[in-house]
């Protein structure tokens, strides 16, 4: 049965930038020409458009993928059910950035725009030469090309502040002075301060009722997460980097520019393993000879991870299944996911941890996790954790 429209109730110990949904996205961005709409093709086994001319990607491609997992393989094949669905991770082609786009430049506010409406960044970086891939500033430097696109985001974040509070002083005359939010103008001077400074606002210092002001006035793009992926040729790639020029000066730049996870990796080497799917001989001796493997999988869980997405597993005979939640979801809600009527009947959930599962249900049986003791009965305080193995018990007289 395909999840409702139920949204997970986040109880994370730390206030959270951004929306709190099951269904977010990642979104890919980045210069034109830098390897965006081929990385998303490979990520996504899709045939967007990828072109060597700028702006090839007009509206984004939206697609999903499935989140690599092994205890989800596990259980696959432990109970060889009649269905079988992963997590997925959605993911959004968006179309090349340039300087000047927060002023409308190339696809300017179209880009920006697409860019507000997914939930994390994948900025992927181009770290090689060749003169056959045009570059739209005729020369390679990966820090400058970071800059801009940093830059062009926290201009767009700074007109969003001024429009925030100009909307706020119009509501004040409305009420009065009396209803002042406070609140909101220290928020909203603070953060115009790191963004006149070209500074993510994800690298500012916040306390929880802070992120909630942004999260409900402001709804900045500089407060998503960043995956940065840093393109470069395959060989340089197969050597881990070590001769890339450009690599210390890239990690150094994000670690002093609201850092951000950062992923090496090489789209023509992912190319050239994907042409060999075919004969898996052939692709075993191709990762052979490079000393290599695909970074596709590191990239689509670290960015579900920097979503702040998790799962966990319903397990049987008829149907193994990953279900997405916010981390912090508690039990109800996350019963809701699997149906609404779930979350409003609950009584109790039947978890066993996931190291507790493989260690003993290797018979996908629960009677050895039962008389060890490692069966919990959990109410609706729980918060589930990544990788539970969970049956949920509801009554049925409350499912209206």
């Amino acid at each position: 049965m395909p999840p409702k429209k139920a949204l997970a109730t986040a109880v994370a110990t730390a206030a959270r930038f951004g929306r709190v949904r099951n269904n977010l996205k990642m979104g890919v961005v980045g210069l034109p020409n830098v390897g965006k709409s081929s990385l998303f093709n490979l990520l996504t086994s899709q045939a967007a458009a990828a072109e060597n001319y700028p702006f090839c990607t007009i509206e984004p491609n939206e697609a999903r993928c499935p989140v690599p997992d092994e205890r989800f393989d596990y259980l696959a094949k432990l109970y060889k059910p009649q269905a079988q669905h992963n997590a997925y991770l959605s993911i959004t082609d968006i179309a090349g950035l340039i300087a000047g786009a927060s002023e409308g430049a190339g696809l300017g506010n179209a880009f920006l725009s697409h860019i507000q409406a997914v939930d994390g960044i994948y900025h992927v970086v181009r770290a090689f030469e060749n003169m056959d891939i045009i570059h739209v500033d005729d020369s390679i430097d990966p820090v400058r090309d970071m800059m801009t696109i940093n830059s062009e985001l926290c201009k767009k974040d700074l007109s969003i502040v001024v429009q925030g509070i100009e909307d706020e002083a119009k509501a004040r005359k409305k009420v009065g002075a009396a209803k002042r939010d406070q609140l909101f103008d220290d928020v909203s001077g603070k953060v115009t301060e790191l963004l006149k400074k070209s500074t993510p606002i994800r690298d500012g210092k916040w306390e929880a009722k802070e992120v909630e002001c942004i999260n409900e006035k402001l709804k900045l793009i500089t407060t998503k997460p960043m995956v940065y992926l840093v393109n470069m040729e395959m060989n340089d790639y197969a050597k881990k980097g070590v001769n890339n020029k450009w690599l210390p000066n890239i990690r150094d730049w994000i670690k002093g520019n609201g850092g951000g996870s950062v992923i090496p990796m090489s789209v023509d080497f992912e190319q050239a393993l994907w042409d060999r799917k075919e004969d898996p001989k052939e692709a075993e001796e191709f990762l052979k000879k490079m000393g290599a493997q695909s970074t596709l999988p590191e990239i689509i869980r670290e960015g579900f991870q920097q979503l702040g997405l998790i799962y966990y597993f319903t397990a049987g005979e008829k149907e193994v299944k990953a279900w997405t939640i916010r981390e912090g979801t508690m039990a109800p809600q996350a019963a809701g996911v699997i149906h609404g009527d779930f979350e409003k009947g609950f009584i109790k959930a039947e978890v066993v941890g996931w190291e507790d599962f493989r260690r003993l249900g290797k018979a996908g049986s629960m009677a050895d996790i039962k008389a060890a003791g490692k069966l919990r009965m959990e109410g609706k305080q729980y918060i589930v954790k990544d990788g539970d193995v969970v049956h949920f018990m509801v009554n049925a007289k409350k499912k209206k």
